[in-house]
């Protein structure tokens, strides 16, 4: 048996516990919010499409009913909104984290919480300094939804399957991140080389975007999504559903997903950032030390600096 706390049903949480439902995560999904008539038709909408899913069961909760949770999933905040600065949002957002762990932790006081709120960085810091729970069994989601999304379009620029595709966007959900392409590689070859490397493919054309418009592709494509549809949330709740049932199936899986830093990277220390973790049955077991070259080490530092301003200048 395995349970997971959803804490915020809206339009990512809800999306969460539909996808972990389809996939049968989890034997138990508990869905909390403050507004409990918007948790309770959530819940009551997705369990009445369970019989064509495999056997679990989700209902509407409090945060009592977490207890005995093997993760707890935190996407409760506001969005960004026109005219609100990046720190506008975080400290509105750290006080919502703020109000959340005591009352969550004193019943799941052994989960693996997984923090989706924004800035994911920033508040998965937050939550694991205020709440005190060790930082192995805190985990943001960090730059995973940025690598999905590099995948997904180094997938359809060389026209091969996601599978092949292994490159890693590192540093902060934000401006700073960036991608890692000198370990970045599609079936073994480098990016750079790869449509130079392959002969005899009856559908390869040539690459339709350098590298840098791929680039900004990835870092676009939040906001294009959010002027067509108001909001993003698929892509994120198949990256938690994947986060969870590693966690659950207690397979060791290296992700780039926001944990904290201790000096591994020269210059980044005490903060919450993307780099490539070993995610398994406790969270946090350990860290893949990748051999980035000094510029992308440089990018990982600056990228440190500017999260740290931001720690620094919020009240927690």
């Amino acid at each position: 048996m395995s349970k997971v706390t959803i804490i915020g049903a809206g339009s990512v949480g809800a999306t969460i516990g539909y996808a972990m439902c389809l996939k049968g995560t989890a034997s138990e999904i508990v869905l909390i919010d403050i507004n409990e008539r918007k948790a309770e038709g959530e819940a009551l909408d997705i369990r009445q499409g369970l019989p064509w899913s495999p056997q679990n069961k989700i209902h509407a909760g409090h945060y009592e009913d977490a207890v005995g949770s093997d993760i707890v999933v935190i996407t409760s905040g506001v969005p960004r909104k026109p005219g609100m600065s990046r720190l506008d949002l975080a400290q509105i957002n750290v006080d919502v984290i703020k109000s959340i762990a005591p009352q969550i932790t004193k019943y799941a006081p052994d989960a693996v919480y997984i923090i989706v709120s924004n800035p994911v960085d920033v508040m998965t810091y937050v939550f694991q300094k205020v709440s005190g729970i060790p930082e192995n069994r805190v985990i943001g989601t960090g730059t995973l939804l940025d690598t999905a999304r590099l995948r997904t379009r180094l997938s359809e620029n060389f026209n091969i399957s996601m599978k092949n595709v292994h490159a890693y966007v590192f540093g902060e959900h934000g401006d700073s991140s960036f991608v890692a392409w000198s370990v970045s590689n599609i079936s073994g070859i480098s990016v750079q080389d790869y449509s130079k490397k392959v002969i005899n493919k009856t559908n390869m054309t040539q690459p339709e975007f350098t590298l840098d418009e791929i680039v900004d592709h990835v870092k676009s494509s939040g906001s294009w999504i959010i002027e067509r549809k108001g909001a993003t949330f698929y892509a994120i709740a198949a990256c938690v559903t994947h986060i969870c049932g590693c966690i659950l199936a207690g397979v060791d899986i290296a992700l780039t997903v926001s944990t904290m830093q201790h000096g591994e990277y020269e210059g980044v220390d005490d903060v919450y950032l993307s780099t490539l973790a070993l995610i398994g049955r406790h969270g946090v077991c350990g860290k893949v030390m990748m051999d980035i070259s000094e510029e992308e080490r440089e990018k990982l530092r600056i990228s440190s600096d500017k999260l740290k301003e931001v720690i620094h200048s919020v009240k927690f």
